[in-house]
């Protein structure tokens, strides 16, 4: 089962999120929208009000009941909701609250025998490409679908045909070659050991992640490159994960969006950053991380105003190479 679908199910084992934790962001964000709503009103006249982050019956029901206000005419909004790029006030009230729903949901980890499944999309000149991979928590197996070309002869080669590789462990390949290279149960485990105060976390991340530093960088940028990059991971421990929120709530200029669609077209909320020039990195425009509006698990991203684009369909922890969730 992936992410996605376990919070929007009914699912006796997961904790429902604290109704007095998350009464206090709540309240900041439908006030603060509120007000913009009333800041706006001459400039949009017509204007109709939409439930935003409105939860799901299961894990996330005490979020129903936050209301904004968003302008009519968007080309990027799904059917029937407008867009809005809130304030810096009213983000990091939208962000506290994607916090606090996902630091309740089940971080149990996979067992050393059991698979993580990812299917990914890339866009490439506009046409999206996808991948399937499966990879044994224990490090000792990888699948692909479609399969990886082999070097020399490929006459017998079939794209379709799912592809197992099974070995020695890699974690203590890598750690014996002194790679830098974590493999998803490895990675997992250092997430698991950060402090859950956003400061203090990404301070650990900056000082031990395998990204690296980048001459110039200013620490907003720094931390935007990190975040973007753990997303990527299928499984983050959820305190990391409210961690990620909290902490993109202190990147300077960052903002969320709400009433957007993902790169598949999904329904979304973005966070996004916005440089008007190049980047010591090299990024520039606008940087995007896509949410889901109700369990806010990770959907995708664009980088470099659309420059890059990629998405995760699905995803989920499956028993065998193959299966999905």
């Amino acid at each position: 089962m992936n992410e996605l679908s376990e919070t929007r199910g009914l699912r006796a084992d997961a904790p429902l999120p604290d109704a007095d934790r998350l009464a206090a962001p709540r309240a900041r964000l439908t006030a603060a929208l509120r007000q913009e709503t009333h800041r706006g009103r001459a400039a949009l006249p017509r204007r109709r009000m939409i439930l935003v982050g409105a939860a799901t019956a299961g894990a996330l029901a005490v979020t129903a009941g936050i209301v904004a206000a968003l302008p009519e005419d968007s080309p990027r909004a799904p059917a029937g909701k407008r867009t809005q790029v809130l304030s810096a006030g009213a983000s990091a009230d939208a962000l506290e609250l994607a916090a606090a729903t996902v630091e309740k949901h089940d971080g149990t980890e996979p067992g050393p025998k059991q698979w993580v499944y990812e299917k990914s999309t890339v866009f490439v000149q506009g046409k999206p490409q996808s991948r399937q991979e499966w990879t044994r928590w224990d490090g000792t197996g990888q699948a692909n679908l479609p399969g990886i070309p082999p070097a020399g002869d490929i006459s017998d080669f079939d794209p379709d045909e799912l592809q197992v590789w099974y070995g020695p462990n890699q974690e203590e390949k890598w750690k014996q070659e002194g790679y830098d290279d974590r493999s998803q149960r490895q990675f997992y485990r250092f997430l698991a050991t950060l402090p859950s105060d956003p400061d203090r976390m990404m301070k650990r991340i900056r000082e031990e992640h395998a990204i690296g530093s980048i001459n110039g960088e200013t620490r907003a940028q720094r931390d935007w490159r990190e975040i973007d990059v753990l997303y990527r991971s299928v499984l983050i421990p959820p305190k990391v994960q409210a961690g990620l929120f909290r902490a993109l709530a202190k990147i300077t200029g960052a903002r969320v969006t709400t009433g957007v669609k993902d790169p598949l077209g999904r329904a979304a909320i973005g966070v996004s950053v916005n440089y008007a020039e190049e980047t010591p990195s090299g990024w520039q425009g606008k940087q995007e991380i896509f949410f889901d509006p109700e369990s806010y698990a990770y959907l995708g991203q664009t980088r470099n105003d659309g420059e890059m684009v990629s998405a995760r369909a699905a995803w989920g922890v499956v028993n065998k190479p193959g299966a999905h969730p």
